[in-house]
């Protein structure tokens, strides 16, 4: 299978260029495929060929996103109604990633696909954009949810993740302040590349939510990184009003894999266990064993 994968180089395009490592992958990166340009996306997909066009692009940081809109939605909404089309043209199928931040965190359970969506903040919004688009340009797509990823290869010095940057303050004996009143499920991006590589060879198309399983706060997920590493931090609960960042967060905004469930494809980890995987094998450079 010929797969171009755009945003090779992030997280989680690190993660997927290893787990297709057995099909052809063609890496992109912002610097040689701008999804904001049409014209350019049309030509890479025309020049390739790709049966699959994989998008892990997005413009993320949500804080930015609220004075920032216009990026937002250029990258977030505009660049995937680029992909839909130029991937339209060949017949590709195309994988898109979007968020569990396009809920408004008011349930009392996890958010399954066939919930209303209703974004509290820029991110969630331009992302919903996104979404929107592709429902109606293109059949061949994947849209999946997914939720406070960290990747293999932010242990490797190319951008950090959250558990990096954890343990990093851990290090330093810095106080840490977590906020307690968000309640999500953290997701390795080596298990989310794992379901992808299955999905895509189905024709099971259309909304997948794909998280690990559980739920924890921020805090209970900072305070498992530390017990599991044996560390002892000047660790504290705090709430989303004390932490004042710029954008509301949902307070709740655990997804539920529910279609997967029905297709008998959920065998997604335990939050926990994907984090004691990540923790074992973080630094190396040769995980043959996640594959």
């Amino acid at each position: 299978m010929k797969i171009l994968l755009i945003g090779a180089n992030g997280q989680l395009g690190s993660d997927l260029a290893e787990v297709l490592k057995a099909h052809e992958v063609v890496p992109a990166t912002h610097r040689t495929l701008d999804v904001v340009r049409f014209e350019k996306v049309q030509e890479e997909i025309r020049r390739h060929q790709p049966e699959v066009v994989i998008n892990t692009s997005a413009f993320h940081k949500v804080d930015v996103c609220e004075t920032e809109v216009m990026s937002a939605f250029e990258v977030n909404a505009y660049g995937v109604r680029n992909l839909a089309l130029a991937a339209r043209g060949v017949e590709a199928v195309l994988v898109h990633f979007s968020t569990d931040y396009v809920f408004d965190g008011t349930s009392s359970r996890p958010y399954t696909e066939s919930d209303p969506p209703n974004p509290v903040n820029a991110y969630g919004v331009s992302k919903l954009a996104g979404e929107k688009f592709l429902a109606y340009l293109w059949q061949k797509v994947f849209i999946i949810r997914t939720c406070g990823l960290y990747g293999y290869a932010g242990s490797r010095g190319k951008g950090g993740n959250f558990v990096e940057m954890m343990l990093t303050k851990a290090l330093n004996e810095e106080p840490i302040r977590v906020v307690g009143d968000q309640r999500l499920t953290p997701t390795s991006t080596r298990e989310l590349a794992r379901k992808v590589k299955e999905l895509i060879q189905t024709k099971h198309f259309g909304l997948h939510h794909v998280t690990s399983n559980g739920e924890c706060s921020w805090y209970e997920f900072t305070a498992e990184i530390f017990a599991s590493q044996g560390i002892k931090a000047n660790l504290t609960a705090i709430t989303s009003r004390e932490f004042r960042a710029a954008a509301r967060r949902p307070a709740y905004s655990v997804l539920e894999n529910a279609r997967l469930r029905q297709l008998g494809m959920d065998d997604m980890k335990d939050w926990r266990e994907a984090l004691h995987e990540y923790l074992k094998y973080r630094t190396s450079d040769s995980d043959s064993s996640l594959s």
